[in-house]
């Protein structure tokens, strides 16, 4: 019970294990960074609990939140991106490298190299990093993260060209063939080994590719929830491979033998990789196709069609942008398709973390089924004002039914927009559809619960 209060008022769980962890005389010494990062790589799942109550024991209240906890929970303070963690790394260089050229290589280190840069720039364990040796990172080669793109190039006959969204893009380099998600830049080969067998094919293949994971079936590609399937396995069995059987869109490359394509425009850089595809024909691949348009009106029309194309939207690129890291403006823009939206009922509320601590943010919604029952569909914790976030919290507070542990029911009298990307069915919730990011478009304090949507509504909203 006295954990729980303290969570509650403190509002972060790394915190209130750090300020009430009970003060235990040890010899072992506080753990340095890279202990840490070194003892998480060697230290099984069973093994951690003891791993990390041994580094609390032995460390003072700062260290414990900072190093033993939020370290490892990958959640260091909000706002921590991981583009401020490449540039830290580039400044204790000594001036030696940029941002960008940690991030080349960023995703191909061994986790531990971080915990070992020096003012030299030299790392330890699998990878070495130094300048002018910036290619010998680990698995994948040089290339750029977090550049997003979609089911379709799109190129007029001169000005913008584009191609559109996606979830996640591959870097393959036989004969160490490797995946990397372009979201967080993980090693994701072992979830796809179909797709690394492939390549292992083509032993001096020496290629850089920027495309997406899809899971198609005979040509369809299917739902994202398809695909979301295959993520995060480490080792799929042979029934979900040949269940959601997945093969990659090609839409650039970044690296063509040692010649670095990159500092080209798009138009170019497309020709090489025609060329490079015509030339191998890698199995389980295959080209993006490029849809030319005359004015802007033509370009709107095609995304408008975007989701009945099953597409996320279209992602313009100028035809003479290079292929450059981070997210430079200008060069290519993300327009993506019009949400869909609900009117739903707010049925539970939680307090957030951090500077929401003390306010009830995070909330579920229903819909209403035929026979009258309330069902949760989502839940959303953004999209609202600071001042909304106060009325919100209020009427919370004021009509409270019953609460579980954190969680407070609230009589059903509020209703909300909530905007999605899209609704795909799911086993795991009650009304067997689940939002994909959801968001809260306004408050409806004009429209009766009675009036909230019905499930029904939302179900014909499913793809596929």
């Amino acid at each position: 019970m006295l954990f729980g209060w303290s969570h509650d008022f403190v509002g972060d769980l790394a915190e209130t294990v750090a300020l009430i962890w009970p003060a235990r005389p040890t010899n072992r010494p506080v753990p340095l960074l890279a202990d840490v990062i070194a003892d998480l790589e060697a230290t099984s799942k069973a093994e951690l609990p003891d791993l990390v109550a041994g580094w609390l024991d032995a460390s003072e209240t700062t260290v414990r939140y900072t190093r033993s906890l939020k370290l490892i929970t990958g959640a260091l303070r909000v706002g921590a991106s991981a583009r401020l963690a490449k540039t830290a790394l580039a400044e204790l260089s000594g001036g030696r490298l940029a941002a960008d050229d940690v991030e080349e290589v960023w995703h191909g280190l061994a986790p531990h190299l971080c915990g070992a840069v020096r003012p030299g720039w030299r790392g330890a364990g699998r990878g070495r990093m130094r300048p002018g040796h910036r290619s010998s990172a680990r698995r994948c080669w040089p290339s750029r993260s977090r550049r997003r793109t979609s089911p379709h190039s799109i190129r007029p006959p001169s000005g913008p060209s584009g191609s559109g969204t996606a979830s996640a893009s591959s870097w393959l380099r036989p004969p160490a063939a490797a995946s990397c998600s372009r979201r967080g830049a993980d090693d994701i080969s072992a979830a796809f080994p179909e797709i690394v067998e492939a390549l292992e094919a083509y032993p001096d293949l020496r290629v850089v590719l920027d495309g997406e994971l899809l899971v198609e079936r005979d040509g369809v590609i299917a739902p994202f929830a398809d695909l979301q399937q295959r993520l995060n396995r480490k080792l799929p069995g042979a029934k979900m491979r040949a269940e959601f059987p997945v093969a990659v869109r090609l839409y650039d490359i970044l690296f063509d033998g040692e010649e670095d394509l990159r500092p080209l425009g798009f138009d170019h850089r497309r020709a090489r990789l025609e060329a490079w595809f015509a030339r191998i024909r890698p199995p389980l691949m295959s080209l993006s196709t490029l849809i030319p348009f005359a004015t802007i009106e033509e370009l709107g029309a095609l995304r408008d069609g975007a989701r009945a194309a099953s597409i996320e939207g279209l992602m313009l690129k100028r035809a003479e942008s290079a292929y450059l890291p981070g997210r430079p403006k200008g060069l290519w823009w993300k327009w993506k398709r019009n949400p869909l939206s609900v009117d739903a009922v707010l049925m539970y509320a939680q307090r957030g973390s951090g500077k929401r601590s003390s306010f009830y943010s995070d909330y579920t919604f229903g819909l209403w089924r035929e026979d009258g029952e309330l069902v949760p569909v989502g839940k959303a914790y953004s999209g609202y004002t600071d001042q909304e976030l106060v009325v919100i919290d209020r009427w919370i507070r004021n009509h409270t039914v019953s609460r579980f542990g954190p969680v407070r029911e609230v009589a059903r009298g509020l209703v909300m927009e909530l905007i999605f990307d899209a609704a795909q069915l799911s086993s795991r919730h009650k009304s067997g559809v689940a939002l994909r990011f959801p968001r809260i478009a306004r408050l409806r304090p004009d429209k009766p619960v009675e009036e909230a949507d019905r499930l029904e509504t939302l179900m014909a909203m499913v793809e596929g």
